[in-house]
C-alpha cells in the first residue's frame, strides 16, 4: 500500500454465553451453562386478562398506540405530511426489513464476537487503535473529532483525543448496513447499488478492485463484510508506520516510531494490504481466546484450521447489523403514530421535503433505503481546513499546491471534473455527531444547514474559530471551492426560508430523525469490560 498521500480476559476454552438485549442490542454477559430464571406463580383471571391486554399492546408496531391513526382526529398538518411521505415512498419500516434483506436472522453469537473485535486493538499492528477508536459508541459509532485521529494517539476516545490527524472525519456506522456506497468519496460500493446483493460483486480501489470480492462470493455476501477487510491495512488509521522508514517517501520516515509489530513490505501488487492482513491473522491465530471464540462459530477453526480474514469480516459486519437504529419519530409517524412528532417537527419535515429542497439529495426512496441520502457525490463548497503535516499534527499529505485541499472523488477516478465531490451524508441520528461534512468544518447543526441554503456566501464568510473547530484546524484554510469549480446545480442559487421554517427544519433533522435507542447511554453499554486479547482497552469519555 502506498504511503498516505491523498492520491473479557478470556481464559476458559469455552466462551461465555452472551445474550443480546432485544431493544438495545446490548450484550448481557453471563457464565456459560447458566440458565435463564423463569418465575412461576399463581395469576387470577384479572391478572390473566391484564396480561392479554399488555401482550396485544406489545404486538403493535413500535411507537404505535391505539387510536393514533384515526382519520377523524388528524390535523391538517398531519394530512399534509401523510400525503408528502406517501409521495416520496417513505414507510418508516426500513429497520423491520433488515433480516429479510439479509435472507436470514442475525447471528447473535457472531455479532458478539464482532463486538469484541471492534473494540480490541489486536487488529492494529501499532497496538494503539481499534475500530472503536474512530467510531465511538458515544457518538453513534462515529467520530469524536472534526478530522479523525488514528495511530499514535493518547488512546482516549472523546473530545480530548490527541494525536496526528488523518484527512477526513470517520462517518457514523449506525444503519450503514443499508448503504450501497461507503466512505466520503463513495469508493467502496456494490455494483448493483444494493449492499445486500453481491451478484455483480463489490468494487474497491486498488489493490482489491473488483477481483477481491467477486460476484456471488459465498463468503462475502454483504458490502460491510468486504469493507471490514480495509481499515486494518491503513497505515494512518490502524497499522502504523513501524518498519517503513526508508521504503517510500522520506517525509513519512518521521512516523516510524518502532512501536508495535513492523508493517510488512508491499507484495507483487505494490501494496501492503494483503501482507498486513496476514500479519493481523497471525496475531489472531496466536490468541487462544480468539481461537476458542472463532472455533465455537466456525467448525473449520474448531478442527484446527486457521482463522481467515473472511471470518473476521463476517464477524465485524454481523456486529454492524445489530447497529440498525431507524425508529425515529418520523418512522413512527409514517406507521400511524401521529403523536410521535411534535407540531414543529412536522412543520420541519414539510420544509425538508418541500421548500428546503433537502430531499433532492437526502433521498429516501429506492436505493436510498430510507436513509436520507442518494449516496451520490456532490460538490457543496465545504470550506477546506487541514492540519499541519508532522509528528503529532497530521500524517496525510493533503492535495493541492499548498497541500491544504481535499480533492474528494478525484482521488479515486483521477478525473479533474470529480474534484471536491463528496457523497451525500445520510441524516439519520445526525444529532449524535459533534461535527458535520467530510472534514467537520462545522460543529453546529444549524450552521451546517445554513451552509446548504447559501453555499457561496457561507464559504466566503467562513471563520474556523467561529465554526467551533479545534485550534489545530484553524491555522490552514484551503482555497475556495466555488472560485474554481461549479457548485452542485441544486445549490447554486440561495434557498430562502422564513426563520420559523428554518428553526422547524433544524428541529426535524435534529430530533425528528433521532432514534432514542442510539443515544450514548444505550450504546456505551456495548463497550466490553475485558478484551479477549488481554490488551488494555481504549478509554471512552462519556461512557464511564
Amino acid at each position: 500500500m502506498p504511503f498516505p498521500t491523498s492520491g473479557i480476559s478470556v481464559t476458559d476454552a469455552t466462551p461465555a454465553t452472551t445474550l443480546i438485549h432485544p431493544r438495545l442490542n446490548a450484550p448481557i454477559d453471563r457464565p456459560a451453562n447458566s440458565k435463564p430464571q423463569i418465575l412461576l406463580g399463581r395469576c387470577s383471571a384479572t391478572c390473566r386478562m391484564l396480561g392479554l391486554v399488555l401482550l396485544l399492546l406489545v404486538m403493535l408496531p413500535v411507537g404505535v398506540r391505539a387510536g393514533d391513526g384515526d382519520p377523524e382526529h388528524r390535523s391538517d398538518l398531519d394530512r399534509k405530511l401523510i400525503r408528502t411521505l406517501t409521495r416520496y415512498g417513505f414507510t418508516g419500516t426500513a429497520a423491520q426489513r433488515l433480516e429479510a434483506r439479509l435472507g436470514r436472522p442475525i447471528n447473535r453469537e457472531l455479532a458478539d464476537l464482532g463486538r469484541l473485535l471492534f473494540f480490541d486493538k489486536i487488529a492494529s499492528l501499532h497496538d494503539d487503535n481499534a475500530c472503536a477508536g474512530c467510531h465511538a459508541p458515544q457518538n453513534g459509532f462515529g467520530d469524536t473529532q472534526s478530522i479523525a485521529i488514528g495511530v499514535q494517539s493518547n488512546e482516549v476516545v472523546g473530545r480530548h483525543r490527541i494525536g496526528p490527524r488523518n484527512q477526513r472525519r470517520s462517518p457514523i456506522l449506525v444503519n450503514d448496513a443499508f448503504y450501497p456506497r461507503l466512505m466520503w468519496n463513495g469508493r467502496f460500493l456494490s455494483l448493483t447499488n444494493d449492499p445486500f446483493d453481491n451478484s455483480q460483486g463489490f468494487q474497491f480501489p486498488p489493490p482489491e478492485g473488483t477481483t477481491k470480492f467477486p460476484p456471488n462470493d459465498p463468503l462475502i455476501r454483504h458490502l460491510l463484510q468486504a469493507q471490514a477487510h480495509i481499515p486494518p491495512t491503513e497505515l494512518t488509521e490502524v497499522a502504523g508506520f513501524t518498519g517503513t522508514k526508508g521504503t517510500g517517501d522520506p517525509r513519512f520516515d518521521q512516523f516510524d516510531d518502532g512501536k508495535g509489530t513492523p508493517v510488512p513490505p508491499p507484495d507483487g501488487s505494490g501494496f501492503r494490504n494483503e501482507p498486513i492482513r496476514q500479519k493481523v491473522l497471525e496475531r489472531l491465530n496466536a490468541s487462544p481466546a480468539y481461537r476458542a471464540l472463532f472455533g465455537h462459530l466456525f467448525p473449520e477453526v474448531a478442527a484446527g484450521g486457521p482463522i481467515t480474514f473472511a471470518m473476521f469480516g463476517q464477524a465485524i459486519a454481523e456486529f454492524q447489523f445489530t447497529l440498525v437504529f431507524a425508529d425515529a419519530p418520523l418512522d413512527q409517524f409514517a406507521r400511524g403514530h401521529h403523536n410521535a412528532m411534535t407540531e414543529r417537527q412536522k412543520q420541519g419535515a414539510l420544509v425538508f421535503f418541500g421548500n428546503g429542497q433537502c430531499a433532492q439529495c437526502h433521498a429516501v426512496g429506492g436505493a436510498a433505503n430510507e436513509m436520507f441520502s442518494d449516496f451520490k457525490n456532490h460538490r457543496l463548497g465545504v470550506p477546506q481546513i487541514a492540519p499541519a503535516f508532522g509528528v503529532g499534527k497530521g500524517n496525510v499529505i493533503f492535495d493541492g499546491t499548498n497541500e491544504d485541499e481535499d480533492f474528494g472523488a478525484e482521488q479515486i477516478s483521477g478525473a479533474p471534473e470529480d474534484r471536491y465531490l463528496f457523497r451525500t451524508s445520510p441524516l439519520r441520528n445526525i444529532a449524535l455527531q459533534p461535527a458535520f461534512f467530510h472534514n467537520g468544518a462545522f460543529t453546529r447543526l444549524d450552521d451546517a444547514i445554513l451552509h446548504h441554503l447559501d453555499v457561496i456566501a457561507s464559504e466566503h464568510s467562513y471563520d474556523a474559530k467561529r465554526a467551533g473547530v479545534a485550534k489545530d484546524l484553524r491555522q490552514r484554510k484551503g482555497p475556495l471551492v466555488s472560485d474554481s469549480r461549479d457548485i452542485d446545480p441544486l445549490l447554486q442559487q440561495p434557498i430562502r426560508l422564513e426563520d420559523d421554517d428554518f428553526r422547524a427544519l433544524v428541529d426535524f433533522v435534529q430530533s425528528g430523525l433521532l432514534d432514542q435507542r442510539a443515544r450514548p447511554e444505550a450504546l456505551c453499554r456495548l463497550v466490553p469490560a475485558h478484551l479477549p486479547s488481554g490488551m488494555s482497552p481504549l478509554k471512552f469519555q462519556g461512557c464511564q
